[in-house]
């Protein structure tokens, strides 16, 4: 049964009996499946099995469209990466994207739709910073304060406001002015679009030059103490996977002007029994249009329709279609042979598009000893080389548990370049600084560093000094050829934005159409 022949009816029926983890034969080829055909008017190409393509792919079919999936793993999901086999008592961990934040409508949507429960995560609890360790109500009721200069009241998060809140209370003035409100959203799966949004770069020139400078560059200008800089770095910078060098100050105080900057109260949770079953469940519904192991090599277009080239069993052959959706991170469609090439904008930003460094060590512990009475707590903000230490199996029994970490920046890179055994080594000893007992309990660990995963080769994407126009030139259709994945959504690296710059992309095509 070919696919584009094939009856919605049929479409499911073929669905259930394959299942998610269908994979197509690697002696039977996808040319051959499709019937040979040069094109189809309804043929759309989606290159990319991340939530983004999945998203855009289950939408399009919805919409009856002939969706062909091409994924070059034999998974779904991209960074959305549960492990369980390592793990004994059926515990398991996230190794990629984790959080579902309160705003997070998309992710919330389908997990609705496929039956999946949002479980709620633990708020920060302890401190481990300098050597000293602190419980997190201490620090809220002023018993104790962080030991960096110039830090003001009981909050981890946003201590650099003071030096940069004169520009965004221009930006607050200016938008009042201008009967402006927020920045432009999309309004599609219940997310409403904000009236009268601002354009960016209407915003005042003094403003948008900030945009030329660091966040670090910015803090040291406006008279901040390197230690401000420095706890700039264990907190917003390490959510974002970048460094204050690096990332850039107009980025900062948007931020801050939208009040979306993560916090140490910022509600957050995960799916229960693991992210992993969000992919899966659009891939179950999807299971025979995607094709696994297929990895894009070269992606060619005209006036006519577009033409991908991949790899099937190790040899090159090429499928051709109306349109593609480009899904794939830019850190790997910068590997892409693309002809003719995009526009000289679009062809910068895939070139120069900034991303972060991430690594996430799981470490198995026979006794949950963070849960003890006499521990610092369950959920730790560090400046060690771990950056955030947490109880990540919540929502399963002991006595063993599972200890997550999330390191980012110049930790990550650092630990990025030891051996795994290294990497356990520093696991275990900087455990044991923030909880005493920890050697007795270990049964072992295993790291995922995303910048050395051959299909990702970087964390997320982040707005880099001179950025600032970047995610909505890549969101930017060329010809043929549409675009998503979370370095184009407004909701930059997450789950949300994935799904969200998928909808969108499906938006497009059936606009165009």
């Amino acid at each position: 049964m070919s696919i584009e022949n094939s009856s919605r009816r049929e479409f499911i029926k073929t669905s259930l009996f394959f299942g998610a983890s269908a994979l197509v034969p690697v002696g039977l080829a996808l040319t051959n499946i499709v019937q040979g055909k040069n094109s189809d008017d309804r043929r759309i190409i989606v290159i990319g099995a991340g939530l983004a393509g999945l998203a855009c792919s289950y939408d399009l079919y919805k919409a009856g469209y002939n969706v062909i999936l091409l994924e070059a793993r034999s998974r779904p999901g991209g960074r959305v990466r549960t492990y369980r086999d390592p793990f004994a008592d059926g515990l398991y961990a996230e190794m990629g994207a984790e959080y579902v934040d309160s705003e997070d409508h998309y992710v919330k949507k389908y997990a609705k739709e496929f039956g999946l429960s949002i479980l709620k995560a633990k708020l920060y609890d302890g401190v481990y910073v300098r050597g000293k360790k602190f419980r997190m109500k201490d620090l809220q009721s002023l018993r104790h304060q962080l030991p960096y200069a110039d830090v003001e009241g009981s909050n981890l998060f946003g201590q650099e406001k003071k030096y940069i809140n004169h520009y965004v209370e221009r930006i607050q003035v200016w938008s009042k002015q201008n009967s402006m409100s927020s920045f432009s959203l999309h309004d599609s799966s219940g997310q409403k679009k904000i009236k009268n949004s601002i354009n960016i770069n209407n915003l005042p020139q003094d403003i948008l030059d900030l945009d030329n400078l660091s966040v670090a560059d910015l803090l040291r200008k406006e008279g901040a103490h390197k230690d401000i800089i420095e706890l700039y770095t264990f907190t917003n910078a390490t959510e974002s996977t970048g460094r204050p060098e690096t990332l850039s100050a107009f980025s900062m105080v948007l931020g801050h002007f939208m009040a979306d900057s993560f916090n140490e109260e910022t509600d957050e949770g995960r799916i229960q029994g693991g992210n992993d079953q969000l992919p899966k469940a659009f891939a179950k519904s999807l299971s025979n249009t995607i094709f696994y192991r297929r990895p894009v090599k070269k992606i060619e277009y005209n006036n006519d329709g577009v033409e991908v080239s991949f790899l099937e069993d190790g040899k090159l052959t090429s499928l051709k279609g109306d349109k593609c959706v480009i899904t794939m991170p830019v850190s790997l469609l910068r590997r892409t042979k693309i002809n003719p090439a995009f526009t000289a904008d679009k062809m910068h930003c895939i070139r120069k598009q900034s991303y972060g460094h991430v690594m996430k060590i799981a470490m198995q512990y026979k006794h949950r000893f963070w849960d003890e009475s006499a521990s610092i707590g369950q959920r730790v903000f560090t400046d060690t080389p771990l950056r955030r230490v947490y109880h990540h199996s919540i929502d399963q029994p002991g006595p063993r548990g599972i200890l997550l970490s999330f390191t980012s920046g110049s930790d990550a890179e650092k630990l990025g370049r030891m051996s795994e055994a290294r990497r356990m080594e520093v696991a275990q000893s900087t455990c044991r600084k923030i909880w005493l007992d920890t050697p007795q309990y270990w049964e072992g660990g295993i790291s995922k560093y995303w910048n050395e995963d051959p299909w990702i080769r970087a964390s997320y994407s982040v707005v880099g000094v001179g950025q600032k126009d970047f995610r909505e030139i890549l969101a930017r259709k060329e010809g043929l050829c549409h675009f998503a994945g979370e370095h184009t959504s407004i909701y930059r690296s997450s789950m949300n934005g994935a799904i969200e710059s998928g909808l969108r992309a499906s938006r497009e095509i059936q606009i165009d159409n």
